[in-house]
């Protein structure tokens, strides 16, 4: 726990403004972006706090594979209908602005706006999928 990241603060219930969705994985919280590229844009964050997605190795595997699941989940609980017009990724350092890995769920994809395409590019330099 890092009292000076936002988003171990917001893990831990302490940031009453932001609201919580439900999440099925107790290691795992999902909430709204605030700056959404999309009609649909959540973020899946870990409860622990873990550095950004260049620290990820072999073992994390299972925790990322869980982190799509809950960001499916999501989706289909916000009626979201079509889950191949969706993305799903990481932003690569230093292109992320919260040192806390968290996994973007975007859609539908083909609504992403002209800024949000650039930003949400599939596999660029900036953000991986």
């Amino acid at each position: 726990y890092d009292r000076k990241c936002v988003f171990c603060r917001i893990a831990r219930r302490e940031e009453p403004n932001t609201a919580l969705l439900p999440c099925e994985d107790e290691d795992l919280v999902c909430f709204k972006d605030i700056k959404p590229g999309a009609p649909h844009h959540y973020l899946v964050v870990p409860v622990e706090h873990m550095g950004n997605c260049k620290t990820l190795k072999t073992e994390h595997i299972p925790l990322v594979k869980r982190m799509m699941e809950v960001g499916r989940a999501v989706l289909q609980s916000n009626n979201v209908t079509d889950l191949n017009d969706i993305r799903m990724g990481f932003h690569w350092p230093p292109f992320c602005s919260i040192a806390h890995l968290h996994l973007h769920v975007l859609a539908p994809a083909s609504q992403l706006g002209f800024l949000a395409r650039l930003y949400y590019k599939v596999n660029s330099y900036w953000f991986i999928t």
